[in-house]
Formats: structure tokens, sequence, C-alpha cells
């Protein structure tokens, strides 16, 4: 018995850690998305950002992120603050513990959860592309994925207040997701919008991005990372019904992606007459964002609509925001922002335990929180170092100025 404790204790750690790995290549998705979705002279500062930002979040996360989010009294507001991750399990905790044993290791409790936190932050870099001074997207990061995430990740996935509400939030359509678009819409529109992107007269210009195969591929790692995403979530895969479970959700999370895509492209063929790859790689990502509040519960074709329904909205979100002249590089803000929304809502659809009262109480709290939490570190940051680089900067793009390299100089430098 003590043998079968200690392989399903190893192999729980063991999926949990693979699954956290496959989170961690989601921030090669996302820097591929997102250079591929802005202009070469603006490449090397959002590759920058992205790997900046994901050490600046395992390092908070670290020192005391963690702690706030799973070391604070269930069902509280008020988090805990400290630092460190707890104790490591023994042999005698796990053969000791019952039915109520630790099934996985702490540190791999940790490894999944910090790669969590530097998705979130990742949604905030694209939204803010191409005319964002670098230290200052940086030193947000150090408070979003210090404190703004964690506080609000206490109160459901830490079991506080909203989880004792009955929220419900599987994988993070709200708690990542949402939290992230929220906190780059507060940026956004202390930031401005991009030089050329609206006209006086209502005109939008579009403004494409430099390379398409690198924003493709972007995607397809993405979708290959939400495997890890959602079905890490499920955290048990050493017995029938939860390696039953894992299976549907990643079932699940495939056929949303793929009614995404399929609707995004759609939508945009009848709206424009043409193909438009950019809303096709975006449905895909709404597809993937609504089904992760809960991949578990509908069945594949449940998945298929509820992710085709996500590729819809972000197609009509994209000309929306565009219409109220907040400039989103890549649709960071529609993908995850408003199909978060979506996907937290159709939890009610396909889970008999979900309220939409408990559901839309965790949409408004966790969209406040950020929103008013992320506009005053914004705001602090502007005043004291400014938030935009210059007109001059801008047009000769952020490379140069904040990098002092470019992404491809055989093609967009002037120097002989």
């Amino acid at each position: 018995m003590e043998d079968i404790v200690q392989i399903k204790y190893a192999l729980d750690t063991f999926y949990f850690l693979v699954c956290g790995a496959l989170v961690m290549w989601m921030a090669a998705g996302f820097a591929m998305l997102e250079a591929g979705l802005v202009r070469a002279k603006n490449t090397t500062e959002i590759l920058t950002k992205n790997v900046a930002l994901y050490a600046i979040a395992c390092t908070m996360y670290l020192l005391i992120g963690y702690h706030i989010m799973y070391s604070s009294p269930e069902g509280g507001i008020f988090p805990s603050f400290g630092v460190l991750i707890g104790a490591e399990n023994t042999v005698e905790d796990v053969l000791a513990g019952g039915d109520d044993a630790p099934y996985y290791s702490v540190a791999s409790d940790f490894f999944f959860q910090v790669v969590f936190v530097a998705t979130a932050m990742s949604i905030v870099s694209g939204a803010v592309a191409e005319r964002m001074k670098l230290f200052a997207f940086l030193v947000f990061a150090v408070i979003m994925t210090g404190f703004i995430y964690p506080i609000q990740g206490f109160w459901k996935w830490g079991g506080g207040f909203l989880n004792e509400a009955g929220f419900l939030d599987f994988a993070g359509s709200g708690v990542v997701h949402l939290t992230g678009a929220t906190a780059a819409l507060a940026g956004v529109l202390l930031l401005g919008a991009r030089k050329g992107k609206y006209g006086a007269n209502g005109q939008i210009s579009a403004i494409p991005g430099a390379n398409l195969p690198l924003a493709t591929l972007g995607m397809f790692i993405l979708w290959l990372g939400w495997f890890g995403f959602n079905g890490g979530s499920q955290l048990v895969v050493s017995n029938i019904s939860d390696a039953n479970a894992v299976a549907q959700i990643f079932l699940n999370t495939n056929a949303a992606a793929a009614g995404g895509l399929i609707a995004g492209l759609v939508v945009a063929r009848i709206l424009f007459g043409k193909a438009d790859l950019t809303m096709a790689l975006n449905g895909a990502l709404a597809g993937l964002v609504a089904i992760t509040a809960e991949p578990l519960t509908p069945g594949g074709l449940q998945a298929t609509l509820i992710g085709a329904v996500g590729g819809v909205i972000v197609v009509f979100s994209v000309l929306a925001l565009d219409k109220l002249k907040i400039d989103d590089p890549v649709g960071a803000i529609s993908v995850h922002g408003v199909v978060g929304i979506w996907g937290l809502l159709a939890v009610c659809l396909t889970n008999g335990d979900a309220s939409l009262k408990a559901q839309l109480l965790g949409i408004v709290v966790i969209f406040l929180w950020v929103f008013i939490s992320s506009l005053i570190v914004w705001s602090i940051i502007k005043l004291v170092m400014g938030l935009r680089v210059s007109e001059e900067e801008e047009y000769e793009g952020v490379d140069i100025s904040e990098c002092g390299m470019e992404a491809y100089p055989e093609f967009t430098s002037s120097k002989k």
C-alpha cells in the first residue's frame, strides 16, 4: 500500500511539472505572437519585454506572491504577507495523511502557479506595444506579479471570499486572462494610441504586423501550451476518474480552439470579404480563453460551440475597441478580457453547480480590483518616469531607443 501511495504521489507530481513546463512554453508563444503582430522596428523591444517579464514574475512570485495566494485565511478578503514557499512534504506526511494526504510536491505546485502569473503579465505586453517605455513596463510587472495578481488569485484559488461565494473558474478565464486584460486596459487608457492609428475624422488606419508566419507559430505554441494550462488544473491524474477528466479537458480545449478559429475566420470573411489571418489567430485564442473557466463539464460539441462564440465575440470586440480609439496592437484586451468574461458566464451552461450571481460577482470584483489598482500604479509610474517614449523615438522604433539594436537590421536600418 505504501508503494502505491508513493507511486501516485510521484506520478501526480511529475504530471504537474510537465503541465507547468507546457504553460512555461506559452511564454514563447506570446513572444512570437506579439513579435509577429508589431512592426519590424519594434520587435527587439517586445522580445525583451517578454523574456524580462517572465524572469520578474518568477522572482516576485517566489518572494511574496505565492505566499499571498496560498498562506492566507480561507474565506478572507485581506491576504497574509510573507516570503518564500512552505516546507516540502515528507514521506511521513504523505503516508500518514490518509484521504487528506498531500498528493504532489509543494515545489511542483509553486512551479505550476508561477507560470500562470507570467501568462497574465504576458497579456499586458502586447496591448501596450510600440509606444511604452521598456522600464516603465518592467516596473509595473514587479507590482502586478508580486501583489495585484496574487491578491485576486487568493480570493478564488487561495480559498478567499470569491471561492466561498461559489465563484467558479477552473483554470483562469478570470483569475489569469481577465486580470491580464484589465491591467492592460488601464495602461492603454493612460498611454494613448500609436501615432497614425486614428484620424481626426474618425478614420482608423490599419498598422500591419511585420511577420505573420511568426505570429502563426506563436498561436500554435499557445494552443499546445494550453493543454498544460487546462489539463494541469485538474491537479491529479493517478486514478481512473481523474485520468478520464484530464482526457476530456484536453479534448474540450482542442475543440474550443478549433471552433473559435473557424468562427473568427468565417465572421471576418462575412464582414471584410477576405480571410483575415489575424482574426483567425485571435479566434483560436479566444476559443481557448472561453473554455478555460470550465473545460471539464462540456461535451466536445458544446466546447466547440463555446469556443465558436468566443471567436465571434473577439472579432466584434476588436472592431468596437478601435471605434472607441482604444489601441491594442495584438487584440489582447478583446481575446483575454472580453472573451474571458464570456468564458466565465458560459460556465453556467454546462456546470450545474454554477450560479450566475456568483459568476457576475467574480467578474465585477476581479475587474474593479485589477483596474483600479493597475490604474493607480500606472499613474504613479507615469508621474515618476513617464509611460510613453517620445514621438521621435516612436517614429524611429523603440528597438533603437530602448534596446540599441534591431531585430531585422538588413531591412529596417538606414545605415549603409
